[in-house]
């Protein structure tokens, strides 16, 4: 099984620093795509409910353990991407803002009762809210903007924030404090709540 020491949980945190510090690079006004991937790496950032779900995927996976620690992160964007094909694509999706609002709520709740599932169904959960997400990240690509730089930025930013769940996630159970995490899902899922209530 997997197992991160906090060595390599502080080798991450590097790597996301470097990856903030790629991002900034790429602002520069001499690069001809850094305006879409600029863009794409800020907006899961951007709101609440990204920021949230895929921190939570993250943690969820920690939770799982086995293959869910590798699946659920790749399956995510995978699926992020497919989505915003969708947009992309012009494909009407309904109910767009209930589902992310929804995943940030059911995340939660999987992760305060620490819900576990075989691999396939805990990646079909998320690939769901994944489309989700993706449509929204798609639909909301900037004027002018390189839509496959753009992609590029999204899926760089939420690989970071699933890396980062997953460290708290799992030096949270190094450190016997698991019961930390669930009470972190039990806060995600009430801020789920509150957006779910203004989406519908």
């Amino acid at each position: 099984m997997p197992h991160l020491s906090v060595k390599t949980c502080g080798r991450l945190s590097a790597l996301a620093v470097a990856a903030l510090g790629i991002g900034s690079a790429l602002a520069h006004p001499g690069h001809p795509d850094a305006f879409g991937f600029n863009d794409g790496f800020a907006h899961p950032f951007s709101g609440l409910d990204h920021l949230l779900a895929m921190l939570a995927v993250g943690l969820w996976a920690a939770q799982n353990k086995r293959s869910a620690l590798w699946l659920l992160p790749l399956v995510f964007p995978l699926m992020m991407v497919a989505g915003a094909l969708l947009a992309f694509a012009g494909v009407a999706l309904p109910g767009v803002e209930t589902g992310i609002a929804a995943s940030v709520a059911v995340l939660g709740l999987l992760i305060a009762f620490a819900i576990r599932m075989p691999a396939w169904a805990s990646a079909a959960v998320v690939s769901v809210f994944a489309v989700f997400h993706g449509y929204a990240h798609g639909s909301e690509l900037p004027h002018g903007a390189s839509a496959l730089w753009y992609g590029v930025g999204f899926v760089a930013a939420t690989a970071l924030l699933h890396l980062s769940g997953l460290a708290i996630g799992l030096v949270a159970g190094q450190k016997m404090a698991a019961q930390a995490v669930r009470v972190g899902g039990i806060a995600i899922a009430a801020i789920g709540g509150y957006l779910l209530s203004g989406a519908l």
